[in-house]
């Protein structure tokens, strides 16, 4: 029977079963400082202070980081250069602590491209409700736009979408690829 919760990337997940909760943690996704809590417990509690979970910790330990890289240090007996100060630091900056969450470093940019042409599905919005948002990959939206064209209160939105998609508002597809031009 599943007593066990924890909190993801998605919110509160569960209830699972102890042996699913050792999977997990082996796997790395419940890692020591996820929230995990119990039937029967107060309050919910870093995993890292359960002592039943301490086992699944030590068992998974050898796979939880790799370790840092070598830093690259240059030839302590090279020549300064002439007539130039250097301020070269030997030393990288610090790299960030494993597990890295896509919150500490967001994606600014995409550098895959989309087959899918943002005019094509601006004006297949415009004349056809829904179908653009089908065709950029967003099927939801373009479901619920065509059932709701029938009303007519999806045409409008249609076309207040369309001009939006080709005005440039509408960056990437629902892949998460940059579309094209």
């Amino acid at each position: 029977m599943g007593e066990w919760y924890y909190i993801g990337h998605y919110g509160q997940l569960g209830p699972l079963t102890r042996d699913q909760i050792d999977e997990l943690i082996s796997g790395g996704v419940i890692l020591r400082e996820t929230y995990v809590w119990r039937t029967g417990n107060s309050d919910w509690l870093p995993a890292e202070k359960i002592p039943e979970l301490q086992a699944g910790f030590q068992a998974a330990e050898p796979f939880a980081a790799p370790p840092p890289p070598p830093i690259h240090r240059p030839p302590t007996n090279a020549p300064p250069a002439m007539g130039r100060e250097t301020n070269y630091s030997p030393v990288p900056p610090i790299a960030p602590q494993y597990p890295v969450t896509p919150q500490q470093y967001p994606m600014t940019f995409s550098s895959v491209r989309s087959d899918k042409n943002r005019l094509a599905g601006g004006l297949l919005q415009l004349f056809l409700p829904g179908i653009g948002r089908i065709y950029l990959g967003y099927p939801a939206i373009g479901v619920i736009q065509l059932v709701l064209s029938m009303c007519g209160v999806g045409v409008i939105w249609s076309w207040i979408d369309g001009i939006i998609i080709i005005s440039g508002g509408l960056r990437m597809d629902g892949y998460g690829r940059q579309l094209v031009d």
